[in-house]
Order: C-alpha cells, then structure tokens, then sequence
C-alpha cells in the first residue's frame, strides 16, 4: 500500500492551498454543460488549471478550465470546472489527475457529474441520472502501471457509494426533483457510439453512455474517496435518436437542466456532514 498524498500530488496540492486558503471536504468534477454549478460557491477563489504545475489543459468547448474553491452551505468545497478526457490525447493516468489532486487536498467524497445518452426506455434528455454502477468500455484502466493510492486491487462494490446514492434521491424528493438510478457505460470517443454497441449495451442491461467519468471512479476507489455519480441525460443514443448528434446539442440541454441539477446538488451539500 502506498499513501494518497504521493510525492507530486504533495506539491501539487501545497502550491494550490496556499491559493485557495481553505481545506476542502467535498469536491465537484464537472461535466460538459454542466459548470455553472460552480456560480453556487460563495466567496470563491478561482485558480485557471493552466496556473497549476502539472494539471493538463482541457480543450473541450463546455470544460472552462478552472478550479473553484469555497463554501456551499458552510461546507468548504472545491470545484473542478477542468475535466479532461480519454479522447484529447492524454494519457489516461492525466486524466485522472484531478482526482489524485482532490485526494491530495484532502476531500472525503467527490460529486462526479457527466453529459450521457440514454440507451433505457425508462430515460430521456433533459432527466437526472444516479449512477448505480459502470461498465468500462474504454480499452484502459487508470491504474495499470501506477502505485500511487491505498489499494493495488482495489473494491469495486461501492464505488458509487450507496448512502450517497441513497442522500440524492431524499434531497431530490425533498425539493420535487425527479431522479432516475441507472448504470452507466463508457467509451473512450471522441464518435459516438454505433447503433449496434448502443444495441450491445442496452441487452446488457447498461441504461446511458459517456466518455469520461469510469476512469475518474476508478482512481477515487483506489484513493478510498467516496462517490456520488450524476448523469445529465443530454440526447437519446445512436439508434434511438431521429437526428444526427452534435456537442453543440449536449451543451445546450446540460443547460436547459441546469436549475434542477444545482438544486440537487446544493441540497447534497447541506447534508454532507451527517453523512460522511
């Protein structure tokens, strides 16, 4: 077993805190469309990616490429506005760099948040999603090769943490928000997916697509992180959509969901003490 905070992340972490001035016990990964959530952070201290050593710059429209740290509801919180993905050419241990950065700081659980289409009948855009579990059909796995974290096999049982899990659906009933649960697949991209892997999936019992989150969930299981997962429902699937997709059309109905999508996740926050 090695210890989280390994060397890089250390110095990583320190030149952040010294910026940030707070020590956060929440952390946000934010999907695509999905970034004004950051505007609930109160008093926030805004750090450009690109200003800190190490962290790769993210190049997809929807990713703003900034950390923001603060306090929703009293609990001190970073944000991350700076995802990147499998398909911008990165290595796929950068791509969790953010993680490894968020356990570094010392967060005890992460909300990681997503664009997906949906594959179930019992979904459509525009819903909020619980991710329940993963299939990983990206051809890559964040840990090969690597040492850093807790466990070199790590338990893949609850790594979307089901009191988390079970805190969403409470705060959504509370504030009339419907919440749907299902299991998310991942592909590397940048395509989309066919109509015959969206078919393949859909037999398998898989209810939406991405391309990011898996890897991001891989790593915090390593780094013993509790995880909430969040898909917002953007578009229908290859196969079932009647027109052709564009990420132009997932930015824009990220968008349209995003009232519901904060008031979900401020009202996570409120309850973050007595849960974790």
């Amino acid at each position: 077993m090695r210890d989280t905070h390994d060397l890089e992340m250390r110095a990583v972490a320190s030149f952040l805190l010294d910026r940030i001035k707070i020590e956060p016990v929440l952390g946000f990964v934010l999907g695509s469309g999905l970034g004004h959530f950051a505007d609930e952070v109160e008093d926030p201290v805004i750090v450009p990616t690109p200003d800190v050593p190490g962290y790769p710059p993210s190049t997809v429209p929807g990713h703003a490429g900034r950390i923001v740290a603060g306090t929703i509801n009293d609990v001190p919180v970073v944000v991350v506005q700076g995802r990147v993905h499998f398909y911008e050419g990165y290595p796929i241990d950068k791509v969790v760099f953010p993680i490894r950065l968020l356990a570094a700081l010392g967060v005890k659980g992460v909300v990681i948040t997503n664009a997906s289409g949906c594959i179930s009948d019992s979904l459509k855009p525009g819903d909020l999603m619980t991710i329940t579990d993963h299939v990983n059909l990206m051809g890559v796995n964040p840990l090969v090769g690597q040492r850093w974290g807790f466990d070199l096999f790590p338990d893949m049982s609850n790594a979307y943490d089901k009191q988390l899990q079970a805190a969403l659906h409470e705060v959504a009933d509370d504030n009339g928000i419907e919440l749907k649960d299902g299991i998310l697949g991942a592909f590397s991209g940048p395509n989309y997916e066919t109509a015959a892997e969206v078919q393949l999936l859909k037999t398998v019992g898989v209810d939406a697509a991405c391309m990011s989150t898996v890897p991001e969930v891989i790593a915090a299981a390593r780094l013993r992180i509790r995880v909430a997962g969040v898909s917002c429902i953007t578009n229908y699937a290859t196969g079932i959509a009647k027109t052709p997709h564009s990420h132009e059309d997932v930015v824009k109905v990220a968008g349209e969901a995003q009232v519901k999508f904060r008031t979900l996740l401020k009202a996570l926050v409120a309850k973050f003490d007595t849960i974790l």
